[in-house]
Formats: structure tokens, sequence, C-alpha cells
């Protein structure tokens, strides 16, 4: 998913360069994702960006892996609705995820652009894709990171705090949306101000997840009950973690939660870019990339 605006990065961090010879975080996922069998790239885009998108970061793996784009459009919405006059964000996750649809036919892992989730993570789901049989399945999996993991220096970040059942299936997910470090873990605030201990070993959502053809159609149907409800807001958006939470609550699906040991970094604030160049660095002199990624 590469159709954000990055408001509080102030620019297009999906074509930041981070790494040697201007590799992006996109650059090092897709590069995790080849190397464990993934066979297909599908970048969620709007159509404003086609261009500096493809420049920078599509016709470069083109001789890699097949290539696909989906573009999120306001317009791109269930029959009988249509966006507000003032609207000009896109949707949301959810409404990215449903703008794959015609795009994607396969078991696929989604996830945003502009993170970085290491080579265990991309390991794990691919290892969960590669037992789908089923492409209408509505057994999905999400990778759970450490919150400790998570977290950035420079502000606080919206967090998916998940609750697991007895099976290790998701069982419920509470957003947190000012999420913070502190010396004895982390703090959340709530809409008052007022601040919630964290232990920090909570396990948290970052937007990675695995699904089949099937949840297309779901999406379609909470993103009507959404424009039904929230249409005419401005600034609502429709949020994949949200409209997982409200499957799994109506029974429609089970999420494995599949744990991994690697550390999320990504670009949320201007500060965050020097702290992704000098964490990719330390990757590499750990032998995890090579200097060149070879794309």
């Amino acid at each position: 998913m590469a159709a954000g605006m990055g408001s509080r990065f102030g620019g297009l961090k999906q074509v930041e360069g981070v790494g040697p010879n201007g590799a992006t975080l996109l650059d090092y996922s897709i590069y995790d994702a080849l190397r464990v069998g993934f066979g297909k790239v599908v970048f969620i885009i709007r159509r404003e960006m086609e261009a500096d998108f493809k420049s920078s970061i599509g016709n470069k793996w083109e001789a890699k892996v097949g290539i696909g784009y989906a573009f999120q459009e306001l317009t791109d919405l269930p029959s009988g609705f249509q966006a507000p006059p003032a609207r000009k964000k896109p949707w949301g996750t959810g409404h990215a995820i449903y703008s794959a649809r015609k795009a994607v036919n396969e078991p696929f892992a989604v996830l945003n652009a502009d993170d970085y989730y290491g080579p265990h993570t991309f390991q794990v789901m691919g290892d969960f894709l590669k037992n789908v049989r089923d492409l209408q399945s509505t057994h999905y999996a999400m990778v759970g990171y450490k919150l400790a993991n998570t977290l950035s220096e420079f502000g606080t970040v919206s967090r998916g705090l998940c609750e697991a059942d007895l099976e290790g299936d998701l069982k419920k997910i509470v957003e947190r949306l000012k999420v913070r470090k502190t010396t004895s873990g982390a703090e959340y605030l709530d809409e008052t101000g007022k601040a919630h201990a964290l232990k920090g070993n909570e396990l948290v959502s970052m937007n990675i997840w695995g699904c089949t053809p099937a949840i297309f159609p779901q999406l379609g149907d909470l993103l009507r009950n959404f424009l039904s409800q929230q249409g005419d807001v401005e600034k609502s958006e429709f949020l994949i973690p949200k409209a997982i939470d409200l499957l799994i609550h109506q029974k429609q699906v089970v999420v494995k939660i599949l744990p991994t040991h690697d550390s999320w970094f990504g670009l949320t604030y201007p500060e965050d870019r020097e702290q992704a160049k000098v964490s990719i660095k330390r990757l590499i002199s750990e032998g995890v990339y090579p200097e060149n990624l070879r794309v």
C-alpha cells in the first residue's frame, strides 16, 4: 500500500531513499518477499503518483518479478456511493485493499510501503500462504510484533494492540492512537490526554496481513456500511484493522497471529529518515542484506 499522503513526514515517503543507491524501505520489503517465494507484486498507489512511482520503484523490479498496479481513487466506491465534494484524501487502508480487487486473484500479503518489516516476517507469512489451498478460505493471518520493537523515537504513533485466544488466533484489536516510548516501556494517551502505562511486550499489528481474494467482497460490504454511516465526514477513514476486527466479531473470519522477532521501523516523521538510514546500514553490516540489492 503506497497511496498515503505522508502529511506528518512532509513528502512522498514511499520513494524516500534510505539505503545504498537510493534503496527505499519498499525495495527491502520486495527483496525479502522474493527470497522466500513470493511471485508477484501489486503496488496500490494514487493515479497522480504513477509516473514518479514507476520511475523510482516499479520499473527497476520488472525484470525480477511480475508487477501490477492498482489505483486508490476517491471515485472507486461501491455502487450508489460517491465522495463528498470537500473530500481530498483516500479512504484509508481498508479502501486501499478494496482498490486492488481486480489486480489480485491469489492468496496474498498486504503491507505498508513506508515500513520496514524484516526477513523473518516475510518468512512466517510466506509459510502461511503457501499452505492455503482454497482461494475462498476466510482463514487469514496477521504478523504480530512486540510493541517495544515498533515505536518511534520522535513522536507518538498509532498501534493496534492485539488480544489472542487460546489457539493463537486474533480475538480483538484495540486501536491506540497516541503511543510513545517511556523509560519503563510505553504508554498511550486517551482522548482526554491521560497517560496509560503499557509493558512493551504487547503484540501489535503493523498492517501486514495474509488473505485470500475472499476478503474483497467482505470489504465491499463493510465499506457500504461505513459510507452509509460516515461517508459525509470529510476525514473519516475505513481502516483495515477495524474492518478485520469487525469481521472477527461477526465470526466471518479466523485470523492466525504469526509472531515475529523482527523489529519494525518506518517513516512517520522527518526525523525518522536518518534513523532508518542508520538501521539499514547496521543490517547490511550484519549480513542481513547485501550492499547492493541488485535489482
